[in-house]
């Protein structure tokens, strides 16, 4: 064989290579565990909605899915530490649209979501529900909010760090009830925001369907409105909150983000996976038993929301501190 025909077998070989190097690598990830930050303490609606994702997914992952709990600062330290992680796939966060795109307008923050994350998927979103514990004496939601009016400051408010979406939602219902005076008592997520809620240390707040539903059929709790257009088929009797004439906006989109310099390779093997997890019987007979909203969106399509969802909360930020 000439050396001329070696020569360009040899430029052959190193062009394929250089080629097909991207799918050989993508092929190669993911080697270890995954995890998934959680900007919240145990027990809320975001850790338990992921403890099912984490258990179903590995089998079209081919890892492990691993919880780790970051609460603190109403989601802000997670965020961080999702921006700063290593943009290799291994790091993803387990956030929503009140901490991704509606924080980033109230606070100076050292990072900027649409600019250091990008989005997996929104794998559903979480309904707000309003309630209190079951002993208290309202029975409906205006008659608590009749309360506040008539008590200025004395309802205790159960919230978790400013401008998350329990804050939030408490935040919009107040200023459209007529700008009632509460007592916002803060806490470090949902989970904890449950608990004091079922100490009787809160007189009222927002939870979302999964665990919030079963408390209710327990007894436990009174859910008094719910968030979206219909009523839920889990508690058809319990009005919405439109019906009562107290809008919309009470929607918690769960999102699936990680660092915006992760090689597309990578994120599509994730993307890929998170839509499989969606058409699993099991993942969807689960969401549906607990009354969540499956809800598919693609990276990409959110991407588009992300944008949206900053014009719309521009606005909402305008109208709720007047700035």
């Amino acid at each position: 064989m000439s050396s001329k025909r070696i020569l360009y077998l040899f430029l052959v070989t190193l062009f394929v290579a250089y080629v097909f190097s991207g799918n050989v690598q993508a092929a190669q990830y993911p080697k270890k565990p995954v995890t998934l930050i959680i900007p919240f303490s145990a027990g809320g609606s975001h850790d338990l909605n992921a403890r099912v994702v984490t258990s179903i997914i590995p089998q079209y992952l081919g890892q492990p899915m691993v919880v780790k709990l970051m609460p603190g600062a109403g989601g802000q330290l997670a965020t961080a530490a999702a921006v700063r992680a290593k943009p290799d796939g291994y790091t993803l966060i387990f956030t929503h649209n009140f901490v991704d795109q509606l924080q980033p307008l109230i606070e100076k923050l050292p990072y900027d979501t649409y600019e250091s994350l990008v989005t997996v998927c929104r794998v559903n979103y979480g309904p707000g529900m309003a309630y209190v514990r079951a002993d208290k004496p309202w029975k409906t939601l205006d008659e608590v909010l009749d309360y506040a009016k008539k008590n200025p400051g004395k309802l205790k408010f159960a919230s978790t760090g400013n401008w998350a979406a329990i804050f939030t939602f408490g935040a919009l219902l107040f200023h459209r009830a007529g700008g009632i005076e509460a007592h916002f008592l803060p806490y470090k997520g949902g989970g904890p925001c449950l608990q004091s809620m079922l100490a009787g240390e809160a007189d009222f707040s927002f939870f979302f369907p999964m665990p919030l539903i079963d408390l209710h059929k327990q007894g436990k709790v009174r859910i008094l409105a719910t968030a979206g257009e219909k009523r839920s088929k889990e508690i058809p009797e319990v009005p919405t909150l439109k019906e009562l004439g107290y809008g919309t906006g009470y929607l918690m989109d769960r999102t699936v983000m990680l660092p915006r310099k992760t090689p597309e390779d990578t994120v599509k093997i994730l993307r890929d996976a998170f839509s499989k997890l969606i058409d699993d019987k099991s993942f969807q007979r689960f969401m549906v038993q607990v009354g969540e909203n499956i809800a598919y969106v693609d990276g990409p399509d959110y991407e588009k929301m992300r944008l949206q969802q900053r014009k719309e909360y521009t606005e909402l930020v305008k109208t709720l501190t007047g700035k």
